[in-house]
């Protein structure tokens, strides 16, 4: 599959970039005290230890048309059907999609490109233009929330059932038989089949079954499949065996795969569009705060006050003047409540919505220092040269 065998060249050229040198070590800045220059380690080299060599994502050949019978749509164009948690939105979220689509632009321009993901209409807005062939549905989202039962076998086996007799789901026939048309199904980066959303196993059920009854290929990268729904490791390691490539991006999630040949650890999706920088990420227009803040109070075991108060016991252990401080919004909404509680302590900081960043940029600047719960920001700030905490709000996340 040529978009794959890019995307591994890609990831493992990225990962040795990337490399600490042999004794590194990797600081915390204190909170106590403003960070030196002897504690300014960036997050890239925290990153860096888990971004090693990995062996390569291995290619599979895949044919256009005729494999059993089996025809692609658009007299024989090649079909990609990638599946996502875009449009809700999240910046991680639409940021992996918005990777995928460049990628598949620049090797598959020609090729039909669906998206499936939980809200279609948003993510044909944000994400509009990327491929020229990209269109956007919510096929396997609607037949999990469709399930007669939300418990993770129950789910998982009825989309299974669906995917093979739609007439169970007479409103989504059409979207079933658009997926099980595709030469591909593609569950793009992304931790939402875990505990945290035990329905959601369908989106990784239905991938399978429509690979089964149409002799396509399933394919995941950038998995986080950790922790698992109680109960539900067997049936996610068989469903996990019906795909011809497993890309996962931690070691938990390695384990909940299984040990098996195709099963591959490399990085989140994101790496893929890494290689060349982030300058096409940054917002150009003028000077960046020195502080940056992200701070979601969705999904999270710390409530809300205790998080806000930590991040002000930061800031102010750092000394930083409150006009040098920006707070940025992951989800909209989500990410300002806890700004919301400590606005008032940092009069003249700028606070950067959602819709701002994703037209505009990030501010990003290699003297910067980050505090943000949420991967993608903390991962792009190391990718910068910048610093910082990343604050855990749920411990096995």
């Amino acid at each position: 599959m040529p978009y794959l065998r890019r995307f591994s060249r890609r990831v493992c050229q990225r990962n040795r970039s990337l490399q600490t040198q042999p004794g590194t070590r990797r600081h915390r800045a204190s909170r106590h005290c403003r960070p030196s220059s002897r504690c300014r380690s960036s997050l890239r080299e925290a990153r860096a230890s888990r971004a090693t060599s990995r062996p390569h994502i291995r290619h599979i050949t895949h044919q256009r048309a005729g494999r059993g019978g089996r025809m692609t749509p658009a007299g024989g164009r090649a079909c990609y059907y990638l599946v996502g948690s875009t449009g809700v939105p999240n910046y991680g979220d639409e940021l992996v999609a918005a990777t995928w689509l460049r990628h598949l632009a620049e090797v598959a321009p020609e090729a039909d490109v669906w998206l499936d993901c939980q809200e279609p209409g948003s993510a044909q807005v944000l994400l509009d233009g990327l491929h020229p062939r990209a269109r956007f549905v919510d096929t396997l989202w609607q037949l999990c929330r469709l399930a007669p039962s939300a418990e993770p076998w129950q789910v998982a086996s009825w989309v299974q059932r669906a995917i093979r007799d739609p007439g169970l789901a007479p409103r989504r026939v059409a979207g079933i038989e658009m997926l099980v048309r595709a030469d591909v199904v593609h569950l793009i980066g992304g931790g939402d089949i875990t505990a945290m959303w035990p329905g959601l196993v369908g989106v990784l059920a239905g991938a399978a079954a429509a690979t089964r009854r149409s002799g396509g290929h399933a394919v995941m990268t950038g998995q986080g499949l950790y922790p698992p729904v109680p109960g539900t490791s067997p049936l996610l390691r068989s469903l996990v065996e019906q795909f011809d490539i497993v890309d996962v991006r931690d070691e938990p999630s390695a384990e909940v795969a299984g040990c098996r040949s195709t099963t591959r650890l490399t990085c989140d999706d994101v790496f893929l569009r890494l290689g060349a920088g982030v300058l096409d990420l940054v917002d150009g227009a003028g000077p960046v705060p020195e502080y940056m803040v992200c701070a979601q109070s969705d999904a999270s075991d710390v409530d809300t006050p205790r998080l806000a108060a930590h991040i002000l016991h930061t800031l102010r252990s750092w000394q930083a003047e409150p006009e040098q401080v920006g707070v940025i919004e992951g989800i909209p909404g989500a990410d300002r409540e806890v700004y919301s509680l400590i606005e008032h302590e940092l009069p003249g900081a700028r606070f950067y919505p959602f819709n701002k960043l994703w037209t505009d940029g990030l501010p990003l600047g290699p003297h910067q220092w980050w505090i943000s719960t949420r991967f993608h920001f903390h991962l792009l700030a190391a990718a910068a040269g910048a610093g910082g905490l990343a604050p855990s709000v749920h411990p096995e996340y």
